[in-house]
């Protein structure tokens, strides 16, 4: 049992030990050049490189070996280890400051715009004025990024779960309990005068029987089979123990943008401004061009795409926009000479087609890349033959911050929310004119983003996945609460929550909307209704009694919450009492930054919420590492995001992990509770053997451990995960009322059926006679094998001998240890039905054949190799009466106890607006 325990164990970590290796191998066998003060520039294998050293950086396709900061130059990087996203990410050089201060705080709110992390490919390399890349090494090992992921998985997060305290606690019963028999053992031995190394023997003995050592080996097996079905959907997992948490689920929040709407994103149309305010919206599904203008300019420059391979790059949203312009994307060659303006820049040109274009082309000088946390982006640019101009892209109400407010229409907030109500993303633009006999290195981010004249809206059409709606449904009819935690606009947000089925038709939403303290006045909290229909909040007063709508209608008569990321952060500085109320009914969470979706997600874990995160890994890092489950949809194996990441790109993998997690934790209940049950039968058996001094023979322990249990334990795990989610959740620890029941119950059946056989089977009217008259006269050769009871003869080195209550408690016990394994193996209504799991029952039916062969034929040897004794006919037809009886009463206590485990479970959790007073609610 022990050996195939640790064989086990041992497959499951050399198969991890095998994935880490091929994951960190290829960052220690790369050459880098390397510059020295007296040596140069020299080349060294990335295991000697040192936080120090300068990097220098040439062509393209470069693993990065390090963690470095960018000094010189930019790079295009595809940064998918590290975050699960395959975009192509542009690092600027950490601006020159003459402040002491240290470098990341100097670097305003991204500091990671400018660092090279280890493990991700630079796909392009590109020279400032002094030609080359250079960046100087931050970190190396297990301190960088990469090192972040392999220590993850070598040392992932503790899981302080309920199950597994409550499996320790197990364990310790169960060395009571053989500390009680120790003792009933020494007393017993004692007594009858046994020789002392005897009553040593026997008295470890009975440890190794109360405590299985299949237990590991049978709950390892149970967590190997649960994981290789989820990589069969394609979804991988770096911390194995999360399965069983998955199971405990009950609120999953998702990205929007990515992960709940397609990827692309369509242009819908562009909304100019003047002086005068908004114009006429020009429409891009018509295939009309944008006439020119400071619009089309901002529109063809204003974004981080990059030329690779002849082919265009970059953001979803930055292609379509670039696209709809129609121009084309070049490199500048040696040959271009403009002032300020570096060789081999990234130039844009009009297509030949195009006309009334009054520019060659503009090229990109600059980039202040696109930061969730900023929610904006700028390039400098200069125009052939023209201005140098400076262009934002961004969050429409951010971009209007930074504007002039006389270029800003005063309908702005009203033609905004006309889109966003209809579910368009929309992106503002602004620009202004910088001066010429300035370098691009001398403006800071500051200095360029200031006194901008607004420019107009792109609008953006984000569809839903087909697959959104469905799962969403089939998550909000399980009782699982659904949260949007996104960084695009409120309104936005609302609508794809309507239109998800987030938010049904017949629930309102509540717009809250918080102030910080401004002057005089104090930090202020406002609560208004949103209109479905109506583009403006109603301005009616509206009175809700919270427990009026939770009990007389349910779910469907509910409302939701829904806050922007500045309202969130001023609610928790000043409304802290008032945050818990809020989130029970927050579902929509808008312009939201990085640092907040990881605040609101540790708030929902706060409410005893076992909380779940799906995202597509760009800027929801810390919110997945947050979250007790994190799901990354993302094309990489392994990724540094989050414990599980799912190759399907889209949210269908959630209701598959909560499946397979419900599958797997009710598994290691019945595993726990056969276990437990498999080694008191034993224990009770040995006991009641040991009060005649004898015990089990070495075969008949071989037969019940290794032809029984370790059959029943590899093969019981092997059921699928239901196809249905229900609206109740498996008990999520060991010590629960259903659990406990069931096992004492089966405990006492068990102990009763045993002490019933071993007290009949000596008031049986041949048990005094001599033991050749208890078989059938027939069988003359049996009782050349049997001997006297009153002079029993040890066989084997344990000091068991024949005898009837041996031969008894043998059988009854190896056939309950059957029964019981039939009884627990429970399938719906989170495993799939028992005889859907063909092996298994293949095996319980073999393991009752031979049982019962070996009970009622009459072989001479078979016997003798069991050391078990031949009784009569009717006595072997009482024993399978009691075990019948015993499996017809265990079947009715185990339906019993699921009954009471539902109702249970159902009457908890009805309640979908106030799940925090869950009386049983488990939690980390």
């Amino acid at each position: 049992m022990s050996i195939t325990s640790i064989a086990l164990t041992v497959y499951d970590l050399r198969e991890q030990s095998v994935k880490l290796h091929h994951l960190v191998e290829s960052h220690n066998s790369i050459t880098v050049s390397v510059c020295g003060r007296r040596a140069g520039i020299q080349e060294l294998e990335s295991r000697f490189l040192v936080p120090g050293d300068l990097l220098i950086l040439t062509g393209n396709k470069v693993q990065m070996p390090c963690d470095a900061i960018l000094i010189d130059g930019s790079c295009v990087v595809d940064e998918g280890m590290l975050t699960g996203e395959s975009i192509p990410v542009t690092k600027t050089p950490l601006p020159k400051m003459e402040s002491s201060m240290p470098w990341k705080t100097q670097s305003e709110a991204d500091y990671k715009r400018h660092v090279l992390f280890c493990g991700t490919e630079v796909i392009q390399a590109k020279g400032a004025c002094s030609g080359t890349v250079r960046a100087v090494v931050l970190q190396t090992g297990f301190n960088t990024a990469k090192g972040d992921l392999v220590r993850s998985i070598l040392y992932p997060k503790p899981m302080n779960f309920k199950l597994y305290r409550d499996a320790i606690r197990f364990l310790l019963c169960l060395v009571g309990t053989a500390t009680i028999g120790m003792i009933y053992t020494l007393c017993v031995y004692v007594l009858n005068g046994e020789p002392p190394e005897e009553v040593v023997k026997k008295a470890l003995d009975v440890i190794t029987i109360a405590v299985p050592p299949a237990l590991p080996a049978a709950l390892t097996t149970g967590i190997i089979y649960a994981q290789k079905r989820l990589k069969k959907r394609g979804i991988f997992c770096i911390s194995p123990q999360r399965i069983n948490v998955c199971g405990q689920l009950n609120l999953v929040c998702f990205d929007k943008t990515g992960t709940l709407t397609r990827d692309g994103l369509d242009l819908w149309g562009a909304v100019p401004c003047d002086r005068s305010g908004f114009q006429e919206v020009h429409s891009f599904v018509s295939g009309r061009s944008l006439p020119w203008g400071p619009l089309c300019a901002a529109m063809a420059s204003c974004h981080s795409l990059i030329l690779l391979d002849g082919t265009i790059q970059g953001d979803p949203l930055d292609l379509k926009m670039f696209e709809a312009t129609t121009w084309e994307m070049a490199v500048s060659g040696d040959d271009f000479h403009i002032k300020g303006v570096p060789a081999h820049a990234m130039v844009v040109k009009p297509c030949k087609t195009a006309s009334q274009v009054p520019v060659e082309g503009i090229a990109i000088l600059h980039l202040f890349p696109f930061s969730s946390a900023l929610q904006r982006m700028t390039v400098i640019v200069q125009e052939m033959g023209g201005d140098r101009l400076a262009f934002m892209k961004g969050a429409p109400e951010r971009v209007a911050s930074f504007c002039q407010p006389e270029t800003v229409p005063t309908s702005f907030v009203s033609e905004l929310q006309i889109y966003t109500t209809q579910g368009f993303r929309v992106i503002a633009l602004a620009y202004k004119k910088l001066e010429t006999d300035h370098h691009t290195t001398a403006f800071t981010r500051d200095k360029v983003e200031a006194d901008l004249i607004f420019l107009g809206l792109l609008i953006l059409e984000n569809r839903l996945k087909e697959e959104t709606k469905p799962v969403l449904e089939e998550l909000i009819s399980a009782r699982i609460r659904t949260v949007m935690i996104t960084g695009d606009n409120l309104q936005t947000a609302i609508t794809v929550a309507r239109k998800s089925g987030m938010v049904s038709e017949s629930q309102q939403v509540i717009l809250i909307e918080a102030n910080e303290i401004t002057g005089s006045s104090s930090a202020s909290i406002s609560w208004k209704l949103v209109e479905e229909k109506s583009i403006a909040h109603s301005n009616q007063d509206n009175y809700i009694n919270i427990k009026e709508e939770v009990s007389d209608h349910g779910r469907e008569g509910s409302y939701h919450f829904a806050l922007s990321g500045k309202s969130f952060q001023v609610i928790s500085q000043h409304f802290s009492s008032l945050l818990p109320k809020i989130l029970i009914n927050g579902t929509i969470f808008a312009r939201m930054s990085p640092g907040q979706k990881s605040s609101l997600v540790e708030e929902f874990q706060k409410l005893d919420y076992f909380v779940g995160m799906c995202g597509d890994g760009a800027n929801d890092c810390g919110a997945l590492k947050m979250a007790h489950v994190g799901i990354s949809l993302s094309e990489q194996e392994a990724s540094v995001a989050s414990p599980f990441t799912s190759k399907t790109p889209n949210i269908e993998c959630v209701p598959h992990l909560i499946k397979e997690g419900r599958a797997a934790l009710v598994t290691s209940f019945c595993m726990f509770k056969y276990m437990a049950l498999y080694s008191m039968i034993q224990y009770v058996g040995v006991l009641l053997l040991y009060w005649e001094t004898n015990s089990l023979s070495n075969y008949q322990f071989l037969f019940q451990d290794l032809a029984i249990t370790t059959l029943i334990g590899v093969t019981m795990n092997l059921n699928g995960a239901y196809p249905k989610l229900v609206p109740f959740r498996p008990a999520g620890r060991l010590i629960s009322p259903p659990l406990l029941l069931s096992v004492i119950l089966n405990l006492l059946l068990s102990l009763a059926m045993h002490i019933a056989g071993f007290i009949l089977v000596q008031r049986q009217p041949w048990y005094s006679m001599e033991m050749h008259s208890a078989c059938t006269v027939q069988n003359e050769s049996i009782s050349k094998l049997t001997i006297s009871p009153t002079a029993p003869e040890k066989i084997g080195s344990n000091g068991a001998f024949t005898s009837f209550e041996n031969t008894t408690i043998w059988f009854l016990g190896t056939i309950n240890c059957i029964i019981v394994a039939l009884i627990f193996s429970k399938g719906k209504p989170f495993r799939q039905p028992i005889y859907k799991n063909y092996i298994f029952v293949l095996v319980l039916v073999i393991q009752l054949g031979v049982c019962l062969f070996i009970l009622f034929a009459d072989i001479p040897e078979l016997y003798r190799r069991l050391d078990l004794l031949c009784t009569p006919l009717l006595w072997r037809v009482y024993i399978t009466i009691m075990l019948s009886s015993n499996f017809i009463v265990s079947l009715v206590v185990e339906v019993s106890a699921l009954r009471l485990l539902i109702t249970v479970e159902c009457g908890s959790g009805v309640s979908y607006s106030n799940p925090v007073f869950e009386s049983n609610e488990e939690q980390l």
